[in-house]
């Protein structure tokens, strides 16, 4: 799901780094006041669980590849805000030193699995969860928070590439971009994420929250009822 360079114009990538960093500059501030020094750590280890995460890559066919995230479970345990943070940071070390992503695309694939999927995650399981305890209750919840976020964030990724033909052409007609329509790069994106990759979030994201909803001393975020430390 990581956008190259190349692939988005400019009145895309750099309005979605507008928004990127207007979305960072809240969840910095929210994180400041949710989360206490002794619990920072935690963020660290939630960045490097989603950038190891995202490092497995599985191939499908047409010569692609997909991930899982993190985002959702890392939404449900810590916060969405927190989860923007951990999972930004993973995305930004990746495309810097490991070329995975790219530069001028950072803002939109921020924006794509760090802004909006943490938040789709930690909604749909507050939707379907709400404040049971009942493990069967939260592992469907957990599996549907992971799977729909990551859907949602193709799809979103689908029709960046799509709307390029329509936006930045040369004199010719031709694309400039992503020389992809609508009508293939929404499919395209969409298809393998609800096939395989979304049931691969879903399961990542209900074995991690059923874990820790186990753990009595583990506090779980989406359980709170104010944003308070625990």
């Amino acid at each position: 799901m990581h956008i190259p360079d190349g692939y988005l114009s400019p009145q895309t990538y750099l309005p979605l780094w507008g928004v990127f960093i207007a979305a960072m500059a809240v969840a910095v501030k929210k994180v400041r006041q949710e989360v206490s020094v002794r619990n920072i750590p935690y963020l660290g280890m939630a960045a490097a669980f989603s950038f190891i995460i995202m490092m497995f890559n599985l191939p499908v066919p047409g010569g692609t590849t997909g991930h899982a995230v993190g985002s959702a479970v890392i939404a449900i345990i810590f916060g969405p805000y927190a989860a923007m943070i951990s999972v930004s940071v993973a995305l930004i070390i990746q495309a810097l030193i490991f070329g995975d992503g790219g530069i001028t695309a950072i803002g939109a694939n921020c924006f794509n699995m760090a802004v909006c999927m943490p938040f789709v995650g930690w909604l749909t399981f507050r939707l379907i969860c709400g404040k049971s305890r009942k493990p069967g209750r939260i592992s469907v919840a957990a599996f549907f928070a992971g799977y729909i976020s990551m859907v949602f964030a193709a799809i979103l990724t689908g029709f960046e590439f799509g709307i390029q033909p329509l936006i930045a052409t040369g004199v010719d007609g031709n694309a400039l971009y992503c020389p992809y329509d609508l009508k293939i790069a929404i499919p395209a994106m969409a298809i393998e994420h609800l096939l395989i990759f979304g049931i691969v979030e879903g399961l990542v994201t209900t074995f991690i929250v059923r874990f820790f909803a186990k753990q009595e001393n583990q506090p779980i975020y989406a359980f709170r009822n104010k944003n308070t430390d625990e």
